[in-house]
């Protein structure tokens, strides 16, 4: 008895949310890639190429998923798997940069680099599938929570770094190697599968959001800040204090939340009219005999089926399956372009050193936004007004397509304006694909499929990077090595508004093919998840 109330879904959601606030290592690749250019005396070429590994294993999650599907009740195990690579990579990663070994073989670093990153999919898998499993009825607010710990990680690591050994970047490869890897294996026994539903559940999740929002805005205040000011020891270690016990506050809202159970359980006990409810067998359907979701409108997808969870084989035999993939191309692909070169872009419009790096610094605000934003309001607008979650997909692709515009305008401003729109909008993405995928395809594989979708970003971004925005700059730069000027990166730009727009098509066929579903199936569960 004692353990079911020590350790249930708020306790295993804050464990969830301390460990994604340290495992975003892969987003402060800035940080130590000079160490590793200038220790290891490699061109830019081949950072850039470590890079593209450090993309590629920060989003192919395809192991993490089919993991969890074989540890389902055990999620502790691939946190452990995801633990064991983050320290090996990073490590590995440490004492070449320190000197223990000789420069290694590039081979060799993008293979340290590809374990550091791939440990992010464990992590983030273990947290959003048992988050989804823990709060069926608000997918899209847990998913965006989970989500948007991860998002600011990278800039609460940072802020650990400089306040406690700012000035030695290779130190902080050893802080993405111990601080995780130790995190998560003191709480990776506390994330656990204890599905629950009661009326205060979301209430309970809103004050989980609203810690979210407040540690963003007290990060962009001091992100801001730290690139007007220069920050003495003193005030380095006053702002971490303050941002340490923001982290530390979803413990309050997980014993308070605990308590309210306990509270109500005993109460129901004692009511002889409620206590003769089972609350974990939903109440049947008017037209469903047996209280099952057997029977679906016609869709023009076979694999839409109320109840039924596909694997990854037969999720990938579906239309619907590549629509998203499709779709995820376009936008995470278009986005982590963007950010991948924002330094450059920076340049051409004449920007300085402290502006760019400003930029650089509010992607993550930004992107937390998307990531946190869409999964709130997507389960609003599903409740309340029936809005399937791809067509506020589709919306924010359109609205990443405008980012670009403006992007590619070259007005004043428009650095500033445009990646504001497309932070956000990329975001998105990474709420609300988990969620449609464990909406149409089911909870029981979503986390193989869904990182196998996320497999589009990497995807999207080599060629995007690569193919187009490398290609012209270097055509505009001509025998020069930099660019500077709108013209540097305008096409480009307008073929990422089209790439993004198409992405918005894609995903408005995607709504329209499972409007019917969400209408009949999705909603009836949300409605009923709440009741007791």
């Amino acid at each position: 008895m004692e353990n079911t109330i020590t350790i249930n879904r708020w306790i295993t959601t804050t464990s969830s949310i301390w460990i994604q606030s340290t495992t975003g290592g892969s987003y402060a690749f800035s940080i130590y890639s000079p160490s590793l250019k200038s220790s290891q005396f490699y061109s830019q070429s081949t950072l850039d190429t470590i890079s593209v590994f450090k993309d590629i294993g920060a989003n192919a999650g395809l192991l993490s998923g089919l993991l969890y599907a074989a540890s389902v009740r055990r999620p502790w195990v691939v946190h452990a798997a995801g633990a064991a690579q983050c320290f090996v990579g990073y490590f590995v990663m440490w004492l070449a940069v320190v000197g223990v070994f000789p420069p290694l073989p590039v081979w060799v670093m993008c293979l340290a680099m590809f374990l550091a990153a791939h440990a992010q999919t464990f992590f983030n898998t273990g947290n959003v599938v048992t988050g989804v499993r823990n709060f069926g009825g608000y997918s899209g607010t847990i998913v965006g929570i989970m989500k948007g710990f991860l998002g600011l990680s990278g800039a609460i690591l940072i802020q650990f770094y400089q306040a406690l050994f700012d000035g030695n970047p290779s130190t902080f490869l050893l802080i993405l190697a111990l601080l995780p890897t130790v995190v998560s294996l003191l709480l990776m026994c506390m994330v656990t599968v204890s599905p629950g539903s009661t009326v205060d559940d979301k209430k309970h999740l809103n004050s989980f959001s609203i810690v979210a929002l407040v540690l963003a805005a007290y990060l962009m205040v001091i992100i801001i800040s730290q690139n007007i000011f220069v920050f003495p020891k003193w005030a380095h270690l006053v702002t971490f204090g303050f941002l340490l016990l923001l982290i530390l506050s979803p413990l309050i809202i997980a014993v308070k939340a605990t308590r309210e159970e306990k509270y109500q359980a005993q109460h129901t006990d004692r009511d002889p009219l409620v206590s003769s409810i089972n609350p974990d067998e939903p109440e049947k359907f008017a037209g469903d005999k047996d209280g099952s979701f057997d029977t679906v409108p016609s869709t023009s997808d076979s694999s839409l089926s109320a109840g039924e969870s596909l694997n990854i084989i037969e999720a990938m035999q579906s239309v619907n399956f590549w629509l998203l993939f499709v779709a995820m191309s376009c936008g995470m692909g278009s986005g982590l372009a963007t950010i991948n070169n924002m330094s450059q872009i920076g340049q051409s419009f004449g920007y300085g050193t402290t502006k760019i790096n400003t930029l650089v610094s509010l992607w993550s605000i930004w992107n937390f936004l998307g990531r946190f934003g869409a999964g709130y309001i997507s389960d609003i607008l599903l409740r309340q007004y029936g809005w399937p979650r791809p067509l506020l997909m589709a919306i924010t692709l359109a609205a990443m397509a405008g980012g670009h515009v403006i992007i590619a305008s070259g007005l004043v401003g428009n650095l500033y304006i445009g990646t504001i729109l497309v932070g956000i909008c990329y975001g998105s993405q990474w709420s609300l694909m988990p969620t449609i995928t464990s909406e149409i395809f089911g909870v029981l594989h979503m986390g193989t499929i869904f990182n196998t979708i996320s497999i589009a970003s990497p995807v999207g971004t080599y060629i995007l990077s690569v193919w187009i925005i490398g290609y012209i700059y270097d055509k505009e730069a001509g025998e020069d090595s930099s660019c500077f000027g709108a013209h540097c990166f305008m096409v480009s730009f307008c073929i990422l508004a089209f790439v993004s727009f198409l992405g918005f098509v894609i995903s408005l066929i995607l709504f329209f093919r499972t409007r019917a579903f969400y209408n009949s199936v999705v909603l009836r569960r949300l409605r009923h998840s709440v009741r007791l």
